[in-house]
């Protein structure tokens, strides 16, 4: 069979850096301790507010306290004479600590209030490559252009409540990912492709990709890239996941949310279908005959692409899966051309990722233009004599060998920046929309710096783990998901009475509202409804043409079904 059935392949950059493996330095030492402190009252929260009185005023009584806090509140202990120490019932972070400090504050009597903020250790993770991985530093102590990701760490080292999926070749048992990797799947569909002797099933370890110059010259692999097995899913994982601060290697940008593993890529690449089901199950959505995911994912990390406009069968699964509240962060490709004439990368909803080198310059190999989000560290092995993204690897030529850490360069090795900072933000807001995130992404990146031949080329900027992150912890709640009504039908007639009015449920929708008026002006004459269900009953009088509305009510606003539009129906 030749080579164009085998449509989307890994993208690793041309000519990656020479070695095969990369020698370790001597283990970093740990920094001094010291604390940090945060708006808001940091990222956990706290559940003490620290309320100042002026001299001589009376202290709040504990029912004072709740009535202004709006929750059960009690003096904890004092301070001094004038200082008292409030106790909350539960952690408050964000928006709902700041109302609840702001109404200690106007109290009269009271000199000020402030959260008694959570403060933690700061260190330099103990992983002996760490100081290798130019990658995560800070551009204003370090020189060069990585993405902050121990100022990050500050706010949030990950949740396991949180799920990525690494939609590539799959992955080898390695020493820095024991533990991290908690599932996945085999979705390669021909034996052939998958090399491991048989089709789909629930083993996504990589046998290896290799592709002889005898495989590649005739038969199924003919034109196939000659080359040894590339391990290409186990160096996204260590990047987005590497066990951190265990003495071993190198630090992932999230050490504490799950890892899974679809794979979809094998010898010479695979099949879109294959990554489109491992992408739908990733993100726990039905795919026939497979288990259901036990772990699904919030981010889908996909470092791979082909030359071709984004078709519909990706489109389509790309709309399910954002629609279900996953981010799909892809590759923009490796071809030194326009994103728009790759895919996934030219897909509507993904958050597409160029690659910059340490100086903050597109690598010579990135793909670029209108449909990249934003940028991030992918190495540029010509601009900065060979010094790319380490992290995990297999020293097999062909099958699996021992562990390893290599230096690869790509959009490949870009995109699991994005995708382990996506994660982080979400541990930290878990309620953000697919959009949010994007959004949060562009407007905190880092800016291109002054002659980066990346300027209105490559998005927004350079990620910024510090800032997205903290964007995202100060994010307001999304408005519920637009939805629609169901019945009765806009126009019908001879409707009796009683009659119920229902409509499709909206996500993050706590309560519902609706409006029976039979004054055509698109407003709500009489009196909104509240309900928590998706229904409710209503007494008609006789031969009248009723309008009617419904919005769903949530924490971040309101959204009317069917796009604003009322709808009528006539009584019998």
């Amino acid at each position: 069979m030749s080579r164009r059935r085998m449509v989307l392949k890994v993208l690793l950059a041309p000519a990656l850096a020479a070695g095969a493996l990369t020698a370790l330095p001597a283990p970093v030492s740990a920094a001094p301790a010291g604390v940090v402190g945060a708006a808001s009252g940091g990222l956990l929260g706290t559940d003490q507010i620290v309320v100042a009185y002026r001299r001589g005023a009376a202290h709040l009584a504990d029912d004072d306290l709740s009535r202004t806090t709006g929750r059960a509140s009690r003096r904890h202990r004092s301070l001094d004479a004038d200082t008292d120490v409030v106790k909350l019932p539960a952690a408050l972070r964000g928006a709902d600590l700041d109302r609840a400090v702001a109404a200690l504050a106007a109290r009269p009597g009271v000199a000020y209030a402030e959260p008694d903020a959570v403060m933690q250790p700061l260190s330099v993770p103990n992983d002996p490559s760490f100081a290798s991985q130019w990658d995560l530093t800070d551009p204003a102590t370090s020189g060069v252009f990585g993405i902050n990701a121990p100022a990050a760490w500050d706010l949030t080292t990950g949740s396991s409540a949180i799920t990525v999926a690494v939609i590539d070749t799959g992955y080898t048992d390695h020493a820095d990912l024991a533990g991290r990797i908690v599932g996945g799947y085999d979705f390669v569909s021909d034996a052939r492709i998958g090399n491991d002797g048989n089709a789909r099933d629930a083993d996504a370890h990589d046998t290896g990709d290799w592709i002889t110059a005898t495989e590649a010259a005739s038969g199924f692999f003919l034109g196939c890239t000659v080359g040894n097995s590339s391990w290409h899913g186990t160096h996204v994982a260590g990047t987005i996941g590497a066990a951190t601060n265990n003495g071993v290697g190198v630090a992932g940008i999230n050490r504490s949310s799950k890892l899974i593993a679809a794979r979809v890529l094998g010898k010479c690449g695979g099949y879109t279908t294959d990554i489109v089901d491992g992408m739908r199950w990733s993100a726990g959505l039905a795919v026939t005959g497979v288990p259901a995911n036990p772990n699904p994912a919030r981010v889908l990390s996909l470092s791979l692409g082909g030359s071709s406009a984004c078709s519909s069968t990706y489109q389509n699964a790309i709309n399910a899966i954002t629609a279900a509240g996953a981010v799909v962060v892809v590759a923009a490709g490796n071809s030194n051309a326009s994103a728009a004439n790759f895919s996934p990368a030219s897909c509507a909803g993904v958050v597409t990722v160029a690659a910059t080198g340490k100086a903050g310059s597109r690598s010579y190999y990135s793909n670029f233009g209108s449909t990249v989000e934003l940028a991030a560290p992918g190495g540029d092995r010509l601009a900065d004599n060979g010094d790319t993204i380490l992290s995990t690897l297999n020293a097999g030529t062909t099958s699996p060998a021992a562990d390893s850490y290599v230096r690869y360069q790509g959009t490949s090795m870009a995109t699991p920046h994005v995708s382990g900072v996506v994660s982080l933000m979400l541990s930290a807001n878990p309620a953000l929309t697919p959009a949010q995130v994007t959004s949060l992404l562009q407007s905190s990146a880092r800016a291109f710096p002054a002659g980066s031949t990346c300027i209105g080329q490559c998005g927004a900027g350079i990620l910024d783990a510090r800032a997205a992150v903290a964007a995202a912890v100060g994010a307001p709640p999304a408005p519920p998901a637009a939805f629609s009504k169901s019945a009765p039908s806009n126009g019908a007639s001879r409707q009796r009475s009683p009659l119920t009015l229902s409509w499709a449920s909206s996500s993050r929708a706590t309560s519902y509202r609706y409006c029976v008026d039979t004054t055509n002006d698109n407003a709500c004459s009489t009196s909104w409804v509240t309900t928590t269900g998706t229904s409710a009953s209503v007494t008609l009088a006789a031969a009248r043409t009723y309008y009617w509305q419904v919005e769903a009510v949530g924490t971040g606003g309101t959204t009317a079904a069917n796009a604003g539009t009322w709808w009528s129906f006539r009584s019998r």
